[in-house]
């Protein structure tokens, strides 16, 4: 499999909100050659990178401020039951069996940046499995339900780095309103930054 120099770039949406995660460690969940985790090292964030693939990881192991993790994520036995992390990122995985558990990990305060594909991907490609596709506002619904505070949310078609139908969210968990990145940037007005597409 040939993969495009685009794809190895780290997502704009992670991009957009990474410098908002609270000081501490972030995961990168189902990493793959960790474009994520580079990313987050380089802005100074302690990162676990985890993922099933043990040639996509090796060559995370040596970048400073990064601790890789081999684990099948579907496999029973959660890795990081008891762990909380300041940010946790998720790009292109989606495992329902798994959401409660990983949405536990997330701090308070903490920040969730996570971008998947949902229904209507079938038309464009993989994922084409229900199981893997999000519903409509499904991932809205994860921080609603937890009163999280919604950043930013978006759902429908793109075509970059490929045609794909996703949803994008960041949302903090706690208080964030003294969070001095927030106040510094004063980007987000008090009401959710919510779009639909």
């Amino acid at each position: 499999m040939t993969v495009s120099p685009r794809q190895t770039l780290p997502s704009a949406w992670v991009q957009r909100f990474a410098s908002l995660i609270p000081a501490g460690e972030v995961l990168d969940l189902a990493c793959g050659s960790g474009r994520h985790a580079r990313l987050l090292a380089t802005l100074g964030y302690r990162v676990e990178a985890v993922d099933r693939d043990a040639q996509a990881l090796a060559a995370l192991r040596h970048v400073p401020g990064v601790t890789v993790r081999e684990s099948d994520l579907e496999a029973p036995g959660w890795p990081y039951a008891g762990r909380r992390f300041a940010g946790i990122v998720v790009t292109n995985y989606l495992f329902r069996p798994r959401v409660e558990q990983l949405l536990a990990c997330l701090a308070d305060p903490g920040l969730l940046i996570y971008e998947t594909f949902m229904r209507g991907n079938e038309r464009y490609g993989r994922p084409s499995n229900p199981d893997f596709l999000l519903a409509s506002q499904e991932l809205l619904g994860w921080a609603q339900q937890r009163s999280w505070r919604v950043l930013a949310y978006e759902e429908g078609y793109c075509d970059d780095p490929a045609p794909a139908v996703v949803q994008r969210l960041c949302a903090a968990r706690g208080t964030i309103d003294s969070w001095p990145m927030l106040r510094k940037r004063g980007t987000f007005p008090s009401s959710a930054g919510v779009s639909f597409v």
